[in-house]
């Protein structure tokens, strides 16, 4: 593990490779698993501010599911989730082209909504743990992204790269950069 401010980062965010190959996974992400994606106490307060704006983005199916069980739902371990439509698909999940595709992010995209997609979604794989002092950053292995394992590879592109937007994002800039150091001090080194 290497530490970065208040985290504790997983080397395999340096060894392993990533890139999101849409075209050979659809999506699958957005409608696999047995949960929807995790939620923040503060996403699960934007998601009911803001789902006005990003409902007419929404399948009617979507709509109905989040209309009746709320913009955020509680797991079976007790913490803030997407709601899933039908325990499949993410009720937020639009279609377009055979892929599934973020309703809220194409929401965001087109300037309706300043609310990109929950952090769980767009840091993926990498997946983060608060404790006390410190917060965990691992690498989640899904059977589901391994084409993006694939083309991560055929591109040499680790996992922290590809997921660069997001941690910046997260964490700011400065953490990236610090981040992106120890990557390229790792890289010597080993």
């Amino acid at each position: 593990m290497i530490e970065i401010g208040h985290t504790l980062v997983s080397e395999e965010l340096f060894t392993e490779h990533f890139v999101c190959d849409l075209d050979s996974c659809k999506g699958a992400c957005c409608i696999e698993g047995d949960a929807g994606a995790p939620l923040t106490e503060e996403e699960t307060d934007i998601l009911e501010k803001e789902y006005p704006n990003f409902k007419p983005f929404l399948r009617p199916e979507g709509m109905e599911y989040v209309e009746k069980l709320g913009t955020s739902v509680m797991d079976f371990d007790g913490e803030a989730v997407t709601p899933l439509r039908d325990g499949k698909e993410c009720a937020y999940t639009v279609f377009e082209g055979g892929k599934a595709l973020c309703g809220i992010e194409k929401a965001w995209k087109a300037g309706a909504t300043s609310f990109r997609k929950p952090l769980s979604c767009h840091l993926y794989p990498i997946r983060t743990k608060e404790y006390v002092s410190f917060e965990a950053m691992n690498y989640d292995r899904w059977e589901v992204c391994s084409p993006a394992c694939a083309l991560g590879n055929e591109l040499k592109v680790p996992v922290y790269a590809f997921l660069k937007e997001a941690l910046i994002r997260k964490y700011g800039n400065d953490w990236f950069q610090e981040l992106h150091q120890a990557f390229l001090l790792y890289k010597k080194t080993y």
